[in-house]
């Protein structure tokens, strides 16, 4: 049954960059680094099927699917 749940962890990095407004900002809360939370948001995008967040150089907004 764990295997059902690998997911959530990914939810939670989401989820802080979201609400940081950035992956740095993220990582910070999280006590990680940006890369880590940039493979974790591809993981469950992957996972979905779906892009959640458009990324640019300077910042980081959410996709329709990730609304």
């Amino acid at each position: 049954m764990s295997r059902k749940f690998d997911y959530l962890g990914d939810v939670e990095v989401f989820l802080a960059v979201v609400e940081h407004g950035s992956f740095t900002a993220g990582a910070v809360a999280l006590s990680t680094t940006p890369s880590v939370l940039s493979r974790a948001v591809t993981r469950l995008e992957a996972r979905l099927g779906r892009q959640l967040l458009q990324r640019t150089t300077r910042r980081v907004g959410l996709t329709d699917a990730g609304r």
